[in-house]
């Protein structure tokens, strides 16, 4: 029984915060591996502004190079753009792997607008990462209303899989302060310098 962590994303582009948080969730959860789900197209976000997928997916194998974590273009093959949905797939796909969604803690003030967001959460286990800034937000959010009382004690984190879900554990792990927003303003043309490994291709993982 493999123990994987999953991280959705744009990955637009992809950085060291997330290469970093991974490896955090990986030992404080005791993961065989963490795989980041690469979004064809984030539902809650604009397109504009959004880099091709081949070159976002490059970005992503290459933060992720020596780590133990799979770069995934599973929500594209299987034609999923909502979570729910993906993790439903993902579940049949590998009936013998334990899964639980990693999410940051700026996600979770926007958890009620995921489609079906509470049959998420009783589908996994959700780690909620910290994130500079973003704690009082996280416990303030409307979705933590019902969310609160499946909470367990982040000291206890490394027995998910006996969690039956709904369960949210947070997990205090070292800030990263980096950011993709930062990253693109900065350089908005950070794909170019994928488009050729994203046009050679790599098999799909």
């Amino acid at each position: 029984m493999a123990r994987i962590g999953l991280l959705g994303g744009s990955f637009n582009p992809a950085h060291i915060g997330h290469r970093r948080i991974s490896l955090g969730a990986l030992r404080a959860l005791a993961l065989d591996e963490v795989w980041w789900l690469v979004s064809p197209g984030n539902p809650l976000k604009a397109a504009a502004g959004m880099a091709p997928y081949e070159a976002r997916r490059a970005s992503a194998r290459a933060m992720a190079r020596r780590a133990p974590i799979r770069v995934s273009d599973f929500e594209r093959r299987a034609g999923t753009r909502y979570t729910v949905d993906t993790l439903s797939e993902l579940r049949r796909a590998y009936p013998h792997h334990r899964f639980i969604w990693l999410m940051g803690e700026d996600s979770v003030a926007q958890f009620h607008q995921w489609k079906d967001w509470r049959r998420l959460a009783r589908t996994v286990p959700i780690a909620v990462i910290s994130r500079p800034g973003y704690d009082d937000e996280a416990r303030a959010a409307r979705a933590m209303g019902w969310l609160r009382h499946f909470v367990r004690p982040a000291a206890t984190a490394r027995n998910w899989t006996a969690w039956s879900a709904p369960a949210i554990t947070f997990l205090r792990l070292p800030p990263d302060p980096t950011s993709a927003t930062a990253l693109r303003e900065r350089n908005p043309h950070w794909h170019r310098r994928f488009s050729k490994s994203a046009a050679g291709g790599s098999p799909s993982r």
